[in-house]
């Protein structure tokens, strides 16, 4: 079985109470980090990074956090 080339990108899970959503998330390294950026992700459901390429997927819908 061949490997996936997007396999090599980095996917996040993301949950409603996370949004607003934008990369880098606090949760990263700063050493990694490039400027902030928010990422509309409540209407398909997921989204791509344009500095590093993180794709975010939403889980559970956009609910809780989302205002």
């Amino acid at each position: 079985m061949g490997k996936d080339p997007s396999s090599d990108l980095a996917v996040l899970k993301v949950e409603g109470k996370d949004l607003p959503l934008h990369c880098p998330m606090p949760s990263m390294k700063l050493w990694n980090a490039h400027p902030r950026v928010f990422l509309p992700i409540a209407d398909l459901g997921e989204a791509k990074c344009p500095y590093c390429g993180t794709l975010y997927k939403l889980v559970g819908g956009a609910g809780g956090g989302h205002h």
